[in-house]
């Protein structure tokens, strides 16, 4: 039986702000599932790199039977993550100064993945993997140098998917990813998807969330949540918007882009560039005074904006798995999406959303038009999306997280491995 798990996070921490720099799907996932096994009185402590030397190093706000601990690695300040890689040895000797017995490790992102391994032989139990990302389909998808992933962590994520004892895969297709990149054992990999709080992420009236946020009742507002990189497809998002004002200039009188995601104190030099990019491509295609950005919101203010939203676009690249379209969802609002990675699972098109060619603007476009002329068949979609997410709750996840990690501690202590 589980009783208390080790979850490695070394380059971000859970109870870091969602939005900034290194935040993102990652942490909501290692936060959320943790509260859910803390529900269970399963003793949950996340290790993760100090960013601060004047905070506490062990922090209760977690979960009742949950804490962050953190681990001086390198210098206690925000730092490039592929860096922290040469301080991986220091993260794991402070670890085992803590003198505590767990029944597995849980380690997200590959960072993670290389603690896990040499924790494992030093407290000689299991550990599972998801990388959340994987850098081969990252690259595969780069459309400049800056944008693809080092040698360094390709490599790693080989040798991590050969050490670990179990692999968590977020789709089907990113198990054959896993599989076709890296020639990952299938046996070793289990499908078990991201949740989704459905507490938090619930519908809220319209004509409500729009006032909250103080947005006229009259203007129909589209969404995109996610990070200023090229990966995240925004572009497209802005060309599609611009072909429904030249095609149908009447249809988007009163209709908003809002684009949420960002932190300028904190994004990467990447991140600046595709922002000011993109800020100049808004101007160039005439849609100035359609789109705002509104850089990052935190989750109690984001249930309000999918709320409010006509749809939210995801015209993502790659993408993993696509926690955003879930959130949305959960809030009773259809997703747009490119037919990519985790969204061709998580969207069933024309039930609760629609799925287009990635990088296909005017396709994009039609369907962006189609929500707008027709809302009633937003709702539908919203309605339906709301019944089909339920699948996704944290309850169900750690379900069967957990009957995962009951048959990896029982085949670990039969086999050694």
């Amino acid at each position: 039986m589980i009783n208390k798990i080790a979850m490695l996070s070394v380059h971000t921490s859970p109870l870091a702000t969602l939005g900034g720099k290194e935040t993102g799907g990652m942490n909501v996932y290692v936060r959320d599932l943790s509260r859910e096994l803390s529900r269970r009185n399963i003793e949950v402590d996340v290790y993760t790199r100090s960013q601060d030397p004047t905070a506490p190093r062990v922090s209760h706000e977690l979960a009742e039977h949950g804490r962050v601990v953190y681990i001086k690695a390198g210098p206690e300040q925000p730092y490039n993550k592929n860096q922290v890689y040469y301080h991986l040895d220091e993260f794991v000797t402070h670890i085992k100064s803590y003198q505590v017995a767990y029944d597995i490790i849980f380690s997200h992102y590959w960072l993670s993945g290389i603690a896990a391994t040499a924790l494992r032989q030093y407290w000689g139990i299991p550990y599972a993997q998801m990388f959340h990302t994987l850098a081969e389909m990252k690259n595969r998808v780069a459309q400049s140098p800056a944008e693809r992933d080092t040698e360094q962590r390709l490599n790693c994520e080989g040798a991590i998917m050969r050490e670990a004892d179990r692999l968590i895969a977020a789709t089907p297709l990113d198990k054959n990813h896993m599989m076709w990149a890296y020639g990952a054992p299938s046996d070793k990999i289990e499908i078990v998807p991201p949740g989704v709080d459905l507490t938090r992420f619930r519908p809220i009236p319209q004509a409500e969330a729009k006032q909250f946020l103080g947005i006229p009742v009259h203007h129909k507002l589209i969404l995109f949540v996610g990070r200023m990189q090229p990966l995240k497809g925004t572009e497209t998002l802005l060309r599609a918007l611009a072909q429904v004002k030249r095609r149908e200039p009447e249809l988007v009188g009163d209709v908003c882009l809002s684009i949420i995601g960002g932190d300028p104190a904190q994004d990467s030099e990447l991140e600046l560039r595709e922002f000011e990019r993109l800020q100049a491509l808004r101007s160039d295609l005439g849609i100035e005074e359609m789109v705002t950005f509104l850089g990052a919101k935190d989750q109690d203010t984001l249930v309000y904006y999918y709320s409010a939203a006509e749809m939210v676009v995801m015209p993502s690249h790659y993408e993993s798995f696509g926690m955003v379209a879930i959130e949305a969802m959960a809030c009773g609002t259809p997703v747009i999406a490119s037919d990519v990675g985790g969204l061709s699972f998580s969207i069933e098109d024309g039930f609760n959303g629609y799925l287009v060619p990635g990088q296909d603007y005017k396709a994009m476009a039609d369907k962006v038009r189609l929500l707008l002329k027709y809302p009633d068949l937003g709702e539908q979609l919203g309605e339906q999306a709301r019944a089909w997410v339920q699948r996704y709750s944290w309850v169900n996840v750690a379900d069967e997280i957990l009957e995962v990690f009951e048959r990896t501690t029982a085949h670990f202590q039969r086999n050694g491995r």
